[in-house]
């Protein structure tokens, strides 16, 4: 965890988790598990695999203690919604993010379903209020908005949910569970990107434009973010792809960010040499590293957020 990180969407990173296993083909390269190795000197790591998931309570209290106000992406080393992560610490968490209002909270998961269900849970009301309490009287921070037992929980609004997804597949799965989940601001990270997404996606049956919101009662996303897989074992992402997410995001006003072009680029922009890579069609990309890809589409830089 850090108050300062390289991830362009993002001003700092907290991790009151760490472990996370994987579950879809987005996983297979994680960046985070990459990581694990690099820190296996430090002694919180030491001896510990990647999937031993590990709650940490004693870095709650690190965003209450940052004044100057951070746009924070929580779990960058594991997932909040983790099967693993007992319920009463997802409380703690909220309760947290409920009492450092400077900070925006960017939440992020695969794990759709039991976020969803976890929103929604009544018994969410008089949790919530309790995990405040403990927080309150642990670190000895200001409740200015006192929680009284029995209150409607309603979404923070210093809080966005949102999924991965990395194909047409995932995000037909996940993509509708998070437009049943309560929150302020809906987005989905399209990274690694892996193939084309259309979003409009299958919801109660029907076909609906998750960008646009389907007809009343259905919410639209806010916020999409997308990116090519970088590392050692990247796989290439066709700029079409991308370029797909973007005219979608135009035509319904949705905040667009590209993150990265990943290890590969379309031929045509950058010179020198590279692994060459042909999609079906005939596109090719040439690998030239992440830096060198760079993050313009189309010589455009796109780096909108929600309103």
């Amino acid at each position: 965890m850090s108050d300062k990180t390289k991830i362009e969407w993002t001003d700092a990173t907290w991790n009151p988790v760490t472990g996370c296993t994987k579950v879809s083909q987005g996983c297979k390269h994680c960046y985070a598990e990459r990581d694990w190795q690099r820190l296996q000197h430090l002694p919180r790591f030491k001896g510990r695999a990647f999937t031993d998931v590990v709650c940490h309570p004693e870095r709650l209290d690190q965003p209450i203690r940052w004044a100057k106000p951070r746009r924070i992406f929580v779990n960058s080393m594991s997932d909040l919604f983790h099967e693993e992560v007992p319920t009463g610490f997802i409380d703690e968490v909220f309760a947290v993010m409920a009492l450092a209002t400077q900070h925006t909270f960017q939440v992020l998961t695969k794990r759709p379903e039991r976020m969803r269900d976890y929103m929604l849970d009544p018994a969410m009301n008089n949790r919530f209020g309790m995990a405040r309490a403990r927080i309150f009287d642990a670190h000895s921070v200001c409740d200015c908005d006192v929680w009284m037992s029995g209150q409607q929980f309603r979404p923070l609004p210093n809080v966005w949910l949102g999924v991965s997804v990395e194909d047409q597949a995932t995000a037909n799965e996940r993509i509708p569970l998070l437009l049943q989940t309560p929150a302020a601001v809906r987005w989905i990270s399209a990274e690694p990107l892996l193939g084309p997404i259309d979003l409009v996606v299958p919801f109660d049956g029907a076909k609906v434009n998750s960008a646009f919101g389907a007809r009343p009662g259905i919410p639209a996303l806010d916020w999409v973010v997308c990116g090519g897989e970088s590392g050692p074992k990247a796989r290439p992402m066709h700029p079409d792809w991308a370029r797909s997410l973007r005219d979608q995001c135009a035509a319904a006003c949705v905040a667009f960010l590209h993150k990265q072009n990943g290890e590969f680029v379309s031929v045509s922009e950058v010179e020198g040499p590279g692994k060459f890579f042909v999609f079906p069609g005939g596109a090719t990309v040439r690998r030239v590293g992440k830096r060198a890809a760079g993050s313009l589409l189309d010589g455009v830089q796109h780096d909108g957020y929600p309103a």
